[in-house]
């Protein structure tokens, strides 16, 4: 199965937990029905992503990366690659690049989708290109220690409560999802 495919398989067989996420869903598997690179950063104005949110083994707190080129907290996460075949194993590359951590665990189960304008990508700076991210949990193993990577410019574990800063609104809604799935709390 191809990367492309496991996308279309992944969304078709999730469901937004409200009508915001349920019309990306739809709008995910549109772009995906007629972009053949979908998967591709090439693929413009818009491409698939994959991310994680890395939390902590008893899941207290979350890692967050204060993205260079973006200024602000964000999860791990970023292009599919050519070698990928499915859609959480890049997310859960993705999380291992730039937390450093091995041995974490991938939920295959998205939490969220979140499709967001990214003028640094494709580029043309003049052009809208939007990043259409699938986001996963990824668990880390007990003890687990963060190595900064040269795409960050920095990592540091948040509790999973705490209101970070500066970031943004997606990732609010993605701690709150993660909180939501591992408490088992509406």
């Amino acid at each position: 199965m191809s990367l492309h495919d496991d996308a279309v398989a992944v969304l078709s067989g999730w469901r937004g937990d409200d009508p915001a996420q349920e019309s990306l869903r739809q709008d995910y598997l549109a772009v995906l029905a007629r972009e053949p690179d979908a998967m591709r950063r090439s693929c413009l104005p818009d491409h698939l992503t994959a991310s994680a949110l890395v939390v902590s083994h008893d899941g207290s707190s979350a890692l967050l990366t204060l993205h260079t080129k973006a200024g602000m907290w964000l999860q791990t996460g970023g292009h599919c690659e050519d070698d990928d075949t499915r859609l959480a194993d890049a997310a859960l590359r993705e999380a291992r690049e730039e937390s450093g951590i091995r041995g974490l665990r991938i939920d295959p189960v998205p939490l969220r989708l979140s499709r967001h304008a990214v003028p640094f990508c494709g580029g043309d700076t003049a052009a809208t290109t939007h990043h259409l991210d699938v986001q996963f949990l990824a668990v880390a193993p007990p003890g687990a220690q963060a190595v900064l990577s040269e795409e960050s410019d920095d990592l540091r574990w948040f509790g999973l409560d705490e209101t970070v800063a500066p970031s943004d609104q997606d990732v609010h809604d993605l701690m709150a999802a993660a909180r939501t799935r591992l408490r088992g709390t509406p």
